[in-house]
């Protein structure tokens, strides 16, 4: 019944979101089916960078523009991760770079002790993770320093002013799903588990930092929203 009242409530005031969720769930279950994987790729990418039209009709602020950029760009990461891990692997650098910028925006006046615990988690973990799943004489290192910066937006975002049950929470997602990814070349190689969790993990990080980033700002900034039901 709340499922179904929430639907609703999607359809009638957020059909954006609304379809960028169908196009999410389409492309998860699709794949499964006959049809070329390399045909519903757009299918992928049009479920995040309708967040980011999302961003642009909701709140017309520089944040707004730049949580607009942050979908985009994590619109073609989703799809470069189909036909191409490296150039998927720069685009989500840029991403998270773009991410941190967006979050150091808003940083938090003060931390109680076990926030900074889990920031500095955040900020360590996946680039000690990344350092031992990736082997050879610089590979370890490239992808220690790419896991800092991932893991530098996780902890960014974990100690913002924005909601911490949205946007905290939705970069963890995203930071955990590109993790397993990774871990799939590793220690889950074969796994189903990677397959299975990645894309559901990431799109849903990404729902709730467009949601959320965009709550914020109408709330802070009332005067500039756009009063419409887009």
């Amino acid at each position: 019944m709340a499922a179904s009242r929430y639907n609703r409530a999607l359809a009638e005031k957020r059909p954006i979101l609304l379809a960028s969720l169908i196009a999410a769930l389409a492309f998860f279950y699709l794949r499964a089916g006959p049809w070329p994987e390399l045909w519903l790729i757009p299918l992928k990418g049009a479920s995040v960078l309708l967040l980011a039209i999302y961003a642009l009709v909701r709140h017309k602020s520089q944040d707004g523009r730049l949580l607009a950029v942050l979908m985009t760009v994590a619109a073609f990461w989703a799809m470069a991760d189909e036909v191409d891990l490296g150039a998927g692997q720069v685009l989500a650098f840029g991403y998270y770079l773009i991410a941190l910028l967006l979050y150091l925006r808003h940083r938090r006046a003060s931390l109680n002790p076990s926030r900074k615990w889990i920031t500095l988690a955040l900020l360590l973990l996946p680039a000690a993770l990344l350092h031992v799943v990736m082997t050879g004489p610089y590979a370890g290192l490239i992808a220690a320093a790419y896991g800092l910066t991932a893991g530098a937006a996780a902890a960014a975002a974990w100690t913002s002013s924005f909601q911490l049950y949205r946007v905290g929470a939705g970069a963890v997602l995203v930071l955990l799903s590109d993790m397993l990814g990774f871990a799939a070349m590793g220690p889950l190689n074969g796994s189903d588990i990677p397959t299975i969790m990645v894309w559901p993990l990431a799109y849903l990080g990404q729902f709730l930092i467009a949601i959320g980033v965009v709550a914020v700002m109408n709330k802070r900034e009332p005067q500039i929203r756009l009063v419409s039901s887009r």
